[in-house]
């Protein structure tokens, strides 16, 4: 799924050791049972399903470790209904939600994702979101992105976050690891758009979109950057893409990442951990609005999940600078 862009299939995996030297669509059918055979064969066609965001033919083989990304905005209809589901609420009345959603949760229904979403949890949550645009969905996370974000519970919030949402008065705050080392915070202002030739993907394009991303320094390590990063805009893979563009992109990010390399002479420790951390090392730390009805201003903080505190304790003990 994408974050912002509209209604579209963005899924990816890792091919693993039972499936090196497979061919491409014979890999693509296991590792996306969702999709028949002929449609994954055509999205190869198209360019939509990719080797390491590279076009490739259906017959070429894969090798272990690299990812199959599956991007394209062609998707059927789905039935969106509420379902039981573990939800994280942060805080909620008669008008919002904020839920911290866990990483490998879809946003909403599509395509290969029909049911078992955020959305789905919502609604079976609170049914009257089913009345609301989108399931009362205003900004979105990617599936492999974990944080928090806010539901609009009834018209007046939906209109109300809309519009900051446009007005940028929405503050959302990440914890991004980067590869690489940088040497002080920055603002990257760089507009984005669709890859000019490996069209389901992003790019920093001149006719793209204004992005702005701004960076500050929280912890360096000797092979990668934890960094604090604020959003301006809320363009697709906004964070992924900028860095990426910097030469320094996400760490575990399967799309615009690259295979996963540990750095050379490191421990086994680090080695592991980086080849276990399979998603863009990417939180939504902190989330800043205005209540649609009363017009206070709110903020809420969560925490870390899991992998990626294990993930900074490993850096701190094995990649000291």
């Amino acid at each position: 799924m994408t974050d912002n862009d509209g209604d579209t299939i963005d899924c990816s995996a890792r091919v693993p050791e039972n499936l090196h030297n497979a061919r491409l669509d014979q890999a693509a059918a296991a590792l996306f049972p969702h999709f028949s055979r002929s449609r994954l064969q055509a999205w190869i066609v198209e360019g939509a399903l990719t080797i390491d965001g590279r076009s490739a033919r259906s017959k070429d083989k894969v090798l272990v470790g690299q990812a199959l990304i599956l991007q394209t905005d062609q998707l059927p209809a789905v039935d969106w209904s509420g379902q039981d589901g573990e939800l994280a609420i942060v805080f909620e009345d008669e008008h919002v939600i904020v839920v911290d959603k866990p990483p490998g949760l879809v946003m909403h229904p599509a395509a290969g994702h029909a049911d078992g979403t955020l959305v789905n949890r919502l609604i079976g949550y609170a049914p009257e979101l089913e009345r609301l645009p989108r399931g009362g969905i205003v900004h979105r996370l990617d599936k492999d992105t974990s944080g928090i974000l806010v539901v609009a519970r009834s018209t007046l919030a939906h209109q109300s976050l809309v519009a900051q949402l446009a007005a940028r008065s929405v503050k959302r705050e990440y914890l991004a690891i980067c590869q690489g080392v940088l040497s002080g915070g920055a603002t990257i202002d760089a507009p984005i758009g669709r890859h000019p030739t490996a069209r389901t993907r992003m790019a920093v394009i001149a006719s793209g979109k204004a992005a702005v991303t701004h960076y500050r320094i929280r912890q360096r390590f000797a092979h990668y950057t934890a960094l604090d990063v604020n959003l301006e805009t809320g363009r697709t893979h906004q964070i992924r893409v900028h860095l990426a563009h910097q030469k320094h992109p996400l760490l575990g990010d399967p799309v615009y990442g690259g295979r996963p390399r540990p750095p050379k002479g490191a421990s086994p420790e680090l080695q592991s951990a980086v080849a276990a951390f399979t998603r863009q090392a990417l939180h939504a730390r902190t989330l800043g609005f205005d209540h649609p009805e009363s017009g206070q201003r709110f903020q809420f903080e969560v925490q870390l999940p899991p992998d990626i505190t294990t993930l900074l304790s490993v850096l701190g003990a094995w990649d000291a600078p």
